[in-house]
């Protein structure tokens, strides 16, 4: 006999409490400071018990992860312009254009403020995207640089300047990061 195992159902309660508090929490950082959010003040807001957040997320850094996952998930489009270069510029300028909302800011600040596993929510779907072209470059035959490289070279002052900087990157300055990355592995 093999054990079965728990899913979430797709729908249904579970799905509108999952949907009602992660709207709950885009409104709160929208309205207050990081710091005011709590699971109690989200479970109020989103109309259900602080028991059933606690018991589905387990913490609040976990919710905020969670919320941070889905927000990041698919909203930037890996591009396929045919080269490298034109891929990477067009990725960087939309990744800046994303990074430029006070929305999705609010929402990264708190989420790598509550705890360890919360910079990696927000910065998975940008490594995997990266990692396509990437590997769609090598697979043309082209020279490429790493994932890592790439991380460094384009994410880090992306990211730096947005959450850091409140100075948000224009796409013609995101662009222009593209340039000496590639120089590097030519």
């Amino acid at each position: 006999m093999t054990e079965a195992t728990v899913q979430p159902r797709p729908g249904g309660r579970s799905a509108r409490v999952r949907a009602a508090v992660h709207r709950a929490v885009g409104e709160l950082l929208a309205e207050e400071p990081a710091e005011a959010l709590t699971i109690p003040v989200i479970a109020a807001r989103a109309g259900v018990h602080a028991t059933t957040v606690y018991r589905r997320w387990g913490s609040l850094a976990q919710l905020l992860a969670d919320v941070a996952t889905s927000r990041f998930s698919g909203d930037v489009v890996v591009p396929d312009t045919g080269s490298l270069v034109g891929d990477l510029e067009r990725w960087t300028g939309d990744v800046a254009t994303d990074l430029a909302d006070p929305d999705v800011l609010a929402l990264m600040r708190a989420t790598i403020g509550s705890g360890p596993e919360g910079g990696s929510a927000c910065t998975a779907d940008r490594h995997a995207q990266l990692g396509a072209i990437i590997e769609r470059e090598r697979a043309r035959g082209g020279k490429v640089p790493s994932v890592e490289r790439a991380v460094d070279g384009l994410l880090g002052p992306l990211y730096y300047r947005a959450i850091f900087s409140g100075e948000p990157a224009s796409g013609e300055w995101a662009r222009g990061l593209v340039a000496p990355l590639l120089a590097a592995v030519q």
